[in-house]
């Protein structure tokens, strides 16, 4: 299956119970309950699904059902661009040019261009040239293994994102040997395209869920705000540690618990260090943002950012973005949430 190889996943807010209230709550101008036309899928190596309320005109299905496909075209499009695992895409491209220039489409240049300045505002915590170091490591597989230190010893010498160079449409790695990997950014970036797509295609009130990227356009028909249930780390997306609201806005979680093995009484995770090669440190399990709808991608690389500066230093960073919210979670609970943060608590 066709996959991004992550710096961090994007885990699925839940819509739990709460798909029950999505649903039952909202109203029609005439008072009666909508059945959204939702459609499933997995795309980006994760279950996605649209939930489209109401349209320009009324809701009608063929014309919604019509919406979604043209966005499950548009999602696998882009991950057939920006994915590192598919060998046609234009970042194994890059990947593969040994440092030579490499014509690129808007859409690989606006993400690794955005990589790059969030590296620039992680002081290098976040970084698009991980790829060398987590291609070491699978996550995934059924006998994993810990990465020989020499090994990540060299791949860590092809981790800088200051060496990726643009000239127009044009973009290269000036080190041979780096490699481009967007886990962290990439999906954030095609919630913000499908949101695009879909109001030109009359969209006026959906729920896109790619993963735990979410995006919302407009609020339920009647008015009133989506609600969205937020994980509690470490039980399988059965129970919640509270609900925030979003209308027009975007709302991104990342953890360090779906992808992890343990090895001589240690656990590895997915999110790995640009400075060590090995998964970062913190207390933390998870960190949700909220933001206006249109910065999902921008969400998505600061949720990885929070997770490897920790509670405090992820609190500090986001208290400099304008327009971001967040609730930080450790031990199954909230443990600190921004001034602005609208959350309720199971």
């Amino acid at each position: 299956m066709i996959k991004f190889s992550k710096q961090t996943i994007k885990l699925s807010l839940i819509f739990a119970i709460i798909a029950t209230v999505i649903i039952t709550q909202t109203a029609c101008k005439n008072t009666k309950d909508v059945e959204p036309v939702s459609k499933e899928g997995f795309y980006l190596d994760t279950v996605c699904k649209i939930s489209i309320y109401d349209m320009d005109g009324d809701l009608d299905k063929e014309k919604a059902e019509a919406a979604i496909n043209k966005a499950y075209k548009r999602c696998r499009e882009l991950e057939n661009t920006l994915s590192n695992t598919i060998e046609t895409s234009e970042v194994s491209q890059i990947n593969n040019a040994g440092g030579n220039w490499v014509t690129v489409g808007k859409d690989t240049l606006k993400v690794v261009k955005a990589g790059v300045k969030y590296g620039e505002l992680s002081d290098g915590d976040f970084d698009i040239t991980i790829g060398s170091v987590s291609g070491l490591w699978d996550f995934q597989s059924e006998n994993p293994v810990v990465p020989e230190q020499s090994k990540i010893t060299e791949a860590l010498k092809h981790v800088n994102y200051k060496n990726i160079q643009f000239d127009g449409n044009k973009i290269r790695i000036i080190d041979p040997k780096a490699k481009l990997d967007l886990g962290g950014i990439a999906k954030g970036y095609v919630a913000d395209e499908l949101t695009i797509l879909l109001e030109k295609e009359g969209v006026t009130s959906a729920v896109i869920n790619l993963g735990g990227n979410i995006s919302t356009i407009g609020g339920k028909p009647d008015g009133s705000p989506f609600i969205i249930g937020i994980e509690k780390p470490y039980t399988d997306r059965t129970e919640i540690i509270g609900t925030t609201t979003a209308d027009n806005q975007t709302v991104v979680t990342s953890g360090i618990y779906e992808r992890q093995f343990q090895k001589d009484g240690k656990i590895y995770h997915h999110v790995l260090s640009s400075k060590t090669g090995y998964p970062v440190e913190t207390q933390l399990e998870a960190v949700s943002l909220v933001a206006k709808k249109g910065r999902s991608m921008d969400v998505d690389a600061m949720s990885t950012i929070c997770l490897m500066k920790g509670v405090d230093g992820g609190k500090a960073f986001i208290k400099k973005q304008k327009g971001v919210e967040a609730v930080f979670s450790a031990q199954g609970k909230e443990v600190a949430k921004t001034k602005g943060m609208k959350f309720t608590a199971e």
